[in-house]
């Protein structure tokens, strides 16, 4: 709105709504109220606990200032950091349906790799919501008739296809009340790695949330990979997950699982650059959460 890119009619406060509440959920999961802020959440002790990969990416974010106003609700629905999106001056199919994208042609360095169109290569600005997808959250929402509904974390935000400017599939009037996620046995094995081009108050040109249930074998039980910088939302690899499943933990099994998880990366004309870089993020990603979250050195 500062910049005047949107210019709504009415706003409505929501900041007094009693949907603040970090806490447990019967199964040994946890509950994070849409209206707490970032920093609580990160620095809760059911979070810090149970789902560390949770508190690294959200405290990768923006600034500390930031993260102590912002919500959770509202990082979900964050818009893109596309640079034409802000340029009113230039096309942007997600800012004016119909106008053409910009950046498809122009200056993509930040762009996807994954999932986009010649409707938009914007991506999903979102550190908290790599980590939520990793995790298998599920999002509650309410419209305004008071009915419920829970949409899984992966299908909450779109890719672009015919309608760009659409970035998740809410429907008009609905609220999100909380954000949920279930027990997992991640918490020894998990890390979150943000690279970009300076070390703070910058956007992920390429993040990993990696998390891995390792027995005591060495073999793998279960994965988690999500990738961000690199789609319109926070994006599974999916089959790099499940090649990982049943192999020992090393370096030579994730540089495997890194490749085939940018195995389909479609670069840009300025990004390609991303895909070696999100291999050896993966490589490292995974590396330190079988540490235990350490240096792999």
């Amino acid at each position: 709105m500062k910049e005047g890119v949107d210019t709504p009619d009415e706003l409505i406060d929501i900041s007094r709504l009693t949907l603040s509440v970090v806490r447990s959920t019967p199964d040994g999961g946890v509950s994070i109220g849409a209206l707490a802020k970032n920093t609580e959440t990160a620095n809760h002790p059911f979070v810090r606990k149970g789902f560390p990969l949770l508190t690294q990416a959200i405290l990768a974010g923006a600034s500390a200032q930031i993260r102590n106003m912002a919500t959770n609700g509202g990082n979900l629905m964050q818009r893109t950091r596309c640079p034409y999106f802000y340029d009113v001056a230039t096309p942007c199919n997600k800012r004016s349906p119909g106008s053409g994208c910009s950046a498809v042609r122009g200056l993509n360095r930040s762009g996807a790799v994954f999932g986009w169109n010649e409707q938009c290569v914007a991506v999903h600005p979102s550190d908290m919501c790599v980590a939520l997808a990793a995790l298998d959250a599920v999002v509650k929402v309410q419209n305004a008739n008071g009915k419920e509904r829970s949409i899984k974390f992966g299908d909450f935000h779109t890719l672009p296809g015919n309608a760009p400017e659409k970035d998740n599939v809410l429907s008009l009037g609905e609220l999100i009340t909380s954000i949920e996620i279930p027990k997992n046995n991640f918490s020894a094995n998990s890390y979150y790695l943000k690279l970009r081009d300076r070390a703070s108050y910058a956007f992920a040109l390429v993040s990993v949330a990696a998390a891995l249930d390792i027995e005591r074998s060495g073999k793998i039980k279960e994965a988690r990979i999500a990738l961000g910088g690199v789609a319109h939302k926070p994006w599974r690899a999916f089959d790099a997950e499940k090649f990982l499943v049943g192999k020992t933990a090393g370096s030579n099994t994730f540089k495997e699982a890194a490749e085939i998880a940018f195995r389909d990366a479609k670069p840009l004309s300025h990004n390609g650059f991303k895909i070696e870089l999100g291999q050896r993020a993966v490589v490292r990603a995974l590396s330190r959460a079988k540490n235990g979250g350490r240096s792999d050195v």
